[in-house]
């Protein structure tokens, strides 16, 4: 897992419109799992606690939230308007970052992530 770069300047790659999305997204998840950290892993932004809860990356059509398989499947009835697969939700350019959806997601994989933190011990 490289941590190459930061979040910033990934950002900063990108047109402002796609920009202010992305900074929406960033802001979201840091609202919701204040106990993560900002990193680069794979060459995307990524949330890491004990375990990644989160990446998300910008491309031509979209941006990718990815919240791992766990994440789709427990919110998979409120994915309907979304292009998902098994690990990622596919926000379209047009349409605007779901706030909320996202910070449900995020809260669950926290808990999650301390949930498989207590079991290990």
């Amino acid at each position: 897992m490289t941590e190459k770069g930061n979040i910033d300047e990934y950002i900063l790659g990108f047109p402002p419109e796609i920009r202010e999305k992305l900074e929406i997204i960033r802001h979201t998840v840091r609202e919701a799992a204040p106990g993560a950290r900002e990193i680069i892993s794979y060459g995307m932004p990524a949330f890491r606690q004990n375990r990644i809860l989160c990446y998300f990356a910008s491309f031509k059509n979209h941006i990718s939230f990815f919240p791992s398989s766990s994440g789709v499947e427990a919110f998979k009835s409120e994915l309907t308007g979304y292009k998902h697969s098994r690990g990622t939700i596919q926000i379209p350019h047009s349409m605007p970052v779901p706030v909320e959806l996202i910070t449900r997601i995020v809260q669950f994989r926290v808990a999650e992530d301390l949930e498989k933190k207590k079991k290990k011990g």
